[in-house]
């Protein structure tokens, strides 16, 4: 089954009629990293933002929607503005680096969870007592 990132790409593909490489240089980006975003099984690691910046201009699609399939792609559920309706993102800018921690946190044993927990708190206390 394809992944997240892997059907957006396809089912852009087939709607506008385009190959990897007009993707590729609409985007800006190289064709063999759109071909390998929508082969590849599992991405390893999330891409760059330049790369899903030129994906997403590439695609003509919005970069939230590229940036969140990538994230899903990568095993990592991007909690966000989708995910709180609009009062939530209204009342919050979207971060994507605190939603990806948020994420990677998730798939951690529950004993490292309590290491993080307590890495937080010892930063907070720290962060609060320079006020």
């Amino acid at each position: 089954m394809a992944n997240a990132l892997q059907q957006l790409i396809r089912e852009r593909l087939d709607r506008k009629g385009w190959s990897y490489g007009e993707v590729a240089r609409r985007g800006g980006v190289p064709r063999s990293t759109v071909h390998h975003l929508a082969t590849a099984d599992r991405v390893v690691r999330m891409p760059q933002p330049a790369t899903l910046e030129g994906l997403a201009k590439g695609l003509e699609l919005p970069l939230d929607g590229v940036r969140r399939a990538a994230a899903e792609a990568c095993g990592i559920h991007v909690y966000g503005s989708a995910d709180q309706g609009a009062e939530g993102a209204a009342a919050r800018p979207r971060d994507l680096e605190v939603d990806m921690l948020i994420a990677s946190v998730q798939q951690l044993s529950a004993d490292d969870r309590r290491h993080v927990a307590a890495l937080v708190e010892s930063l907070l206390d720290r962060s609060s007592r320079e006020k």
